[in-house]
């Protein structure tokens, strides 16, 4: 178990590659049985097209938490934001859009630090993969329920599908 604290902030225009190369990297050791390699070489080609849409969205408002390790490496990167029209029906304001720890993370409690920065105890929404017993055990862990919505992912990800989750009666103000 990792014995060190990481430090949790906020990403600036300068971590964002770093924060991409971290991500695609969990992608790996996450997803390596459900895509193929060249899915994670498509991925690592556009990571420039991506640090430009990620950096355009901090200039507009948008948060990225990372998560930094004792070597100051990122370890971890979380992002939320106002929930999607299409999950309107939850009654639920705020959606967790991303949260991705590198394995070595696993059981250092760094996965709900972050889940934490980024909703507090508010209700929120999620999707996550459908086959990721893990993500999902995580989730509801810490309140969420699927709540039966699956949706069939797109593009480089068509195949797989995703589950939504809810966490309700959570807000503590």
């Amino acid at each position: 178990m990792n014995t060190d604290p990481c430090i949790i902030r906020l990403a600036t225009p300068e971590d964002i590659p770093c924060a991409l190369e971290m991500k695609l990297a969990s992608w790996e050791e996450t997803y390596a049985t459900q895509r193929p390699a060249s899915f994670f070489a498509n991925a690592r080609t556009s990571l420039e097209q991506q640090a430009d849409w990620w950096t355009r969205g901090l200039a507009q408002g948008a948060e990225l938490w990372i998560a930094t390790d004792a070597a100051g490496d990122i370890v971890g990167v979380a992002g939320g934001g106002p929930a999607a029209e299409d999950d309107a029906d939850t009654g639920v304001g705020i959606e967790l859009q991303l949260l991705y720890v590198l394995s070595g993370q696993y059981g250092t409690s760094l996965g709900t630090r972050l889940m934490d920065t980024v909703l507090g105890h508010r209700d929120a929404v999620l999707w996550v993969l459908e086959h990721n017993p893990r993500a999902q055990g995580f989730y509801k862990k810490h309140g969420f329920v699927l709540d039966g919505r699956v949706e069939a992912l797109a593009g480089e990800w068509a195949g797989l599908n995703e589950a939504r989750m809810v966490r309700r009666g959570t807000d503590r103000g």
